[in-house]
């Protein structure tokens, strides 16, 4: 029985040592588990592809890939001047759990002084912090910073749609990219509806209250005289527990509208459309109903004391108060 030691393609640590049996697809597969990669190919230790089992002697070194090229430690252990500490001008990146290819330059050339420069300039801050495929290894959201690398790539921002800009901008400051944070900045505040400071008309404010709840709302002393608040939809609007003190609403279309338990003392109403409206509980102290159409209206339980009905157009029948 034959028995080698593998090792993942450029890295001399952390090898494994396994018996040879079978075909070259059976030691494939084990270096697969033991190396928790998917290995495709082995060479040996000048560099040579093994495409036969029959080739490996007792004792090789080999060094298993994932389908790509062979990299020769010998040979790339002194990186070209300039290279900041690194065998190749490209590495690769995880974050978050994803792979991202790129380049010294890229990350360092745009932002010298940003937090992935720096790390580039100093091997020490990511230590032995790669994973088995020599990756090194970034906790941040990947989401988030492939817009960042593309922008360190070619000084664009570009975000797909569905990205949260706010998620790219904390990710920037993360990193120190001030030229990014200041795009993004921009992006966001435009991206943003401007705020309407502008008084809302009457004409607005009777809009908004048609077929919407109004519940405990406060409008005392509103002038909504002439006022339509039917709805075409066959809403109602609901003013239930509103407070309407002293309102002017003469003149105003009103049907079905719901003013239970609200608070109308002193308000002018005179020659308002009431019909089907419920004005249970409602306090109608010293209010002017004169000329009003109170027809289906309820008024169980409301407070007319001081109330003015005068010309009405229609009866009110002591059953719809009682109080």
């Amino acid at each position: 029985m034959r028995r080698v030691t593998l090792f993942l393609n450029s890295s001399p640590k952390n090898g494994k040592v396994v018996a040879v049996y079978g075909t070259l697809s059976d030691l494939l597969s084990v270096a697969s588990s033991k190396l928790s990669i998917k290995a495709t190919s082995v060479y040996n230790e000048k560099g040579g592809l093994t495409d036969d089992i029959a080739l490996i002697r007792d004792d090789d070194v080999l060094f298993v890939c994932e389908g790509e090229p062979f990299i020769d430690l010998q040979t790339d252990s002194k990186p070209p001047e300039g290279l900041l500490g690194f065998h190749t001008e490209w590495l690769t990146l995880n974050v978050g759990g994803r792979y991202f290819t790129t380049t010294r330059s890229t990350l360092a050339n745009k932002e010298p002084d940003s937090m992935l420069a720096h790390m580039l300039k100093n091997r020490g801050v990511w230590g032995n912090k790669q994973d088995h495929r020599g990756a090194f290894l970034i906790d941040q959201s990947p989401e988030y910073f492939e817009p960042t690398l593309n922008y360190l790539c070619h000084g664009q921002l570009i975000v797909n749609d569905g990205i949260n800009l706010l998620g790219v901008l904390e990710e920037a400051r993360f990193f120190g990219i001030d030229s990014l944070i200041e795009h993004l900045e921009v992006a966001i505040k435009n991206s943003q509806s401007p705020e309407d400071h502008s008084p809302i008309s009457r004409k607005e404010f009777v809009r908004f209250l048609v077929g919407v709840k109004m519940l405990c709302s406060n409008a005392e002393g509103a002038s909504l005289k002439l006022c339509n608040f039917e709805d075409l939809s066959g809403l109602k609007a609901n003013l239930e527990g509103a407070n309407l003190k002293g309102v002017d609403m003469e003149g105003s279309q009103m049907t079905g509208i719901n003013l239970r338990v609200a608070t109308l003392k002193n308000a002018k109403l005179k020659n308002c459309n009431l019909r089907g409206a419920t004005l249970a509980g409602t306090n109608l102290e010293n209010c002017d109903l004169s000329g009003c159409d109170l027809q289906e209206a309820n008024l169980r339980g409301s407070n007319v004391k001081g109330a003015t009905f005068e010309e009405m157009l229609t009866p009110l029948y002591m059953s719809q108060n009682v109080r």
